[in-house]
């Protein structure tokens, strides 16, 4: 480089001197003075003293304006190094000052720095379109609050920093919005997607329902996105909470509804074929709330079409007033007649008919009465259940006791016929029931002490104290089994004085053996399953044994009092059947059982 500056000037003082001896000869030829040659030469030099400077100071401006440059392009690539976090970039420009030239320097910086400013400008995209989804998404979230305005000033002030760091940072800002957005979403559908269950069976209007707790959630378009702020998932939970309200309090109308209808439909006799059309409105009474999901089946209509059903039967119920309390009190008695209590006479039917025709009642208070007085019936008839079940049973081993004893008058019961087989069969099971009587009798006496004892009222059988007739029934009993004693020692002395007449006076036919094997008169008997003649003709003896065997088991009027009201069956009883209870052991008196005369 000085060799070519050199060779410069040395053509530049060849040119000079060739010129300076040109112009000498000029000046010669004009015959200049040596003075005038001087101040030319003195103006010449001054001349070419003001170019160099001239030139000195342009090449000093432009040194400076290098320099400048190379600052400035410093400066601007360590703004963005430090922007873009560019590390490498900044070492690649360390180098020795003195050995490297002005423009070298801004040569080698400038490539780099436009490599820097394409990637600042592609880094500040990236920024500008993560900071708007941030944006939106915080606004969807948000509800665009006052904590989109401080994402904003974050953003403005975040500029500077353009580093992978900070993008990284604001690429799982935006994935946590996203996710939060998403959750969001799922909620908002399932609550919108139960309001319209709850809406359908309810029978509101789903889309208005919805538009009430934001427009947003009824038709969504680009411009304008599903909000999924907490003030909608706020307004869509009270949303459900009100309709799961309104069904609950549906479903209790129309239970209560379909009570009163049901309880109509009863009262009124109404036909399986009129009560078929709510059939869909009766099957939801045992339902609950979570498990009704059919369509419009709380809606007003079905509710309302309920109501007007109960207002035209109620309607119906009063024009026949009269005629359901007579049905009800017939009910009553039906009820008490089963259960053996006495119905309450204030609502008998006579004096019921007087009541309602002299407009002394109202029908419907009357009916009242009656009801309640079959549900208190009702409710006595089953805590009585246990103890008339006994009274069954008890009665039952009677009618089998009094069989037995038609059946052993009968002296051709061990005659061989059809059935007789069958008879002394049901005869040996009927002396075993016989011989429990008392335990029986014992057992339901303490039973309805206790029921007694329990309720501190007494228990009556058809308007006559149980324990009354029971007491009757053991004295009477007892009675009835000292006269069967007396008559059985009776017949033993009759026997001993005829055996010792025939033996003194020789052997005599027995009445009883001729009695028994006299010929039926063909007026025959049935008992049990067999059949069986009737008892022949006896002497005294005979005759008095047989009127006490014919007594009633118990006394008289109770007997009347048991069997006209209850016919039992005629079929053999059956005594496995019998309770523990009722098998209580009871020492039977020796030789109760006429003694069976040998066959044959």
């Amino acid at each position: 480089m000085r060799d070519l500056g050199s060779v410069n000037v040395l053509r530049m003082s060849t040119s000079c001197g060739a010129l300076l001896r040109e112009l000498e000869q000029i000046w010669d030829e004009i015959g200049e003075s040596e003075t005038e040659r001087d101040h030319m030469l003195m103006e010449l030099e001054k001349e070419c003293l003001e170019v160099y400077k001239r030139k000195v100071d342009e090449a000093a401006n432009a040194k400076g304006r290098l320099r400048h440059a190379v600052a400035a392009i410093e400066a601007e690539l360590a703004t963005l190094v430090a922007a873009l976090g560019e590390v490498h970039h900044h070492s690649q420009i360390q180098w020795d000052r003195r050995s490297v030239t002005l423009k070298e320097q801004l040569a080698t910086i400038t490539p780099l720095v436009e490599d820097l400013r394409l990637k600042k400008e592609n880094r500040i995209k990236q920024f500008d379109e993560l900071h708007g989804q941030i944006q939106k998404t915080s606004g969807e979230i948000s509800g665009y609050t006052l904590s989109d305005i401080e994402i904003l000033s974050g953003f403005s002030s975040a500029k500077e920093d353009l580093s992978l760091r900070r993008l990284t940072e604001y690429q799982n800002k935006l994935q946590s919005l996203q996710k939060v957005k998403t959750e969001r979403i799922k909620k908002v559908l399932e609550h919108v997607n139960e309001i319209h269950g709850l809406c359908g069976v309810l029978g509101l209007d789903f889309s208005k329902v919805v538009r009430d707790v934001d427009p947003s959630l009824q038709a969504s378009t680009p411009e304008h996105s599903t909000n999924i702020s907490d003030k909608t998932l706020q307004g869509l939970e009270q949303a459900i909470d009100q309709l799961k309200a309104d069904r609950k309090a549906r479903l209790q109308k129309l239970k209560c509804i379909m009570f009163a209808l049901d309880e109509l439909w009863n009262l009124m006799d109404t036909p399986e074929d009129d009560r078929s059309c709510f059939s869909r409105i009766a099957s939801l009474y045992g339902c609950s709330n979570l498990e009704i999901n059919e369509p419009g089946a709380l809606s007003m209509d079905v509710i309302d079409q309920a109501s007007a059903e109960v207002e035209r039967l109620t309607k119906l119920k009063a024009s026949k007033m009269k005629e359901l309390v007579m049905k009800r009190r017939l009910e009553l008695e039906e009820v008490c007649r089963r259960a053996h209590l006495e119905p309450d006479t204030s609502t008998a039917a006579e004096k019921s008919n007087v009541l309602i025709d002299s407009g002394l009642v109202d029908p419907s208070e009357l009916l009242a009465n009656i009801e309640s007085e079959i549900v208190k019936v009702k409710e006595e008839a089953l805590s009585r259940k246990d103890i008339m079940d006994r009274i069954d049973r008890w009665l039952a081993v009677c009618e089998e006791e009094n069989w037995l004893e038609e059946y052993n008058r009968d002296d051709n019961r061990y005659n061989a016929g059809r059935g007789a087989h069958i008879n002394l069969k049901r005869a040996e099971g009927a002396r075993v029931a016989v011989t429990k009587i008392p335990g029986i009798v014992d057992n339901l006496i303490s039973k309805t002490t206790a029921w007694e004892e329990e309720r501190n009222t007494p228990f009556l059988y058809d308007g006559v104290r149980l324990i009354t007739i029971l007491e009757e029934y053991k004295l009477t009993r007892m009675q009835r089994e000292e006269e069967k004693k007396r008559s059985r020692d009776h017949k033993k002395l009759q026997d001993l004085l005829l055996t010792e007449k025939e033996a003194m006076y020789g052997s005599v036919p027995s009445p009883r053996k001729t009695n028994s094997f006299r010929k039926p008169n063909g007026n025959r008997r049935t008992y049990g399953n067999g059949p069986m003649t009737p008892g022949p003709r006896r002497n005294s003896s005979d005759s008095q044994t047989s009127e006490l065997s014919t007594q009633c088991s118990y006394s008289g009027r109770h007997n009347v009092f048991f069997m006209g009201l209850r016919k039992l069956p005629s079929a053999p009883l059956n005594y496995v059947a019998l309770s523990k209870d009722d098998s209580l052991s009871y020492a039977s008196i020796s030789g109760s059982e006429p003694e069976s005369p040998p066959l044959g």
